[in-house]
């Protein structure tokens, strides 16, 4: 049995030059994607205000999803479990498990993400800016799921939580 190793380039992103995508409660700063397999990743980083909206409930059919909290505190939902990550805590959310996640109520959070693989995810946050932002219509977040590997579910749990801190 052969194995074909895959050299994947050195990247580096310097803050002053990273793009960022805003709303109003949130900014995401885009660090680095490579779609090439295997290997490929996305990875940016998102500072949430407090209490702020982060994903509703969804999953991903290909891409584990890992995040790492730097500060404050994010509230996330996996399978049908809802908790709190403080500051240093680390998650990875396998392939077919639903998650969520926000900023936990009365605090700010931020929280590098990285997906493997990771699909051209930039233009995936590009167009959630501009749904957002009223730029782009929300239709374009459904129709893109295959696309991004980004599937919403209902999750009755999600929604009690949220419910509950308002």
């Amino acid at each position: 049995m052969t194995t074909e190793s895959v050299h994947l380039p050195a990247m580096l992103t310097r803050r002053a030059e990273a793009e960022t995508c805003a709303d109003p409660s949130s900014v995401m700063t885009l660090l680095g994607e490579s779609d090439a397999a295997p290997g490929g990743f996305t990875s940016y980083r998102s500072s949430f205000a407090a209490g702020a909206p982060g994903a509703p409930a969804h999953f991903h059919t290909k891409a584990t999803e890992l995040f790492f909290v730097l500060g404050g505190s994010l509230r996330v939902l996996v399978d049908d479990l809802v908790t709190v990550l403080h500051e240093g805590d680390f998650l990875a959310v396998p392939p077919r498990t639903p998650h969520a996640f926000a900023a936990a109520p009365d605090s700010e959070a931020d929280v590098l993400f990285v997906f493997t693989p990771g699909l051209g995810r930039f233009d995936y946050l590009r167009l959630l800016g501009r749904v957002m932002r009223g730029e782009a219509d929300p239709k374009e977040i459904a129709e893109s799921a295959e696309r991004f590997d980004n599937h919403y579910v209902d999750s009755p749990v999600w929604r009690a939580a949220l419910d509950a801190s308002a």
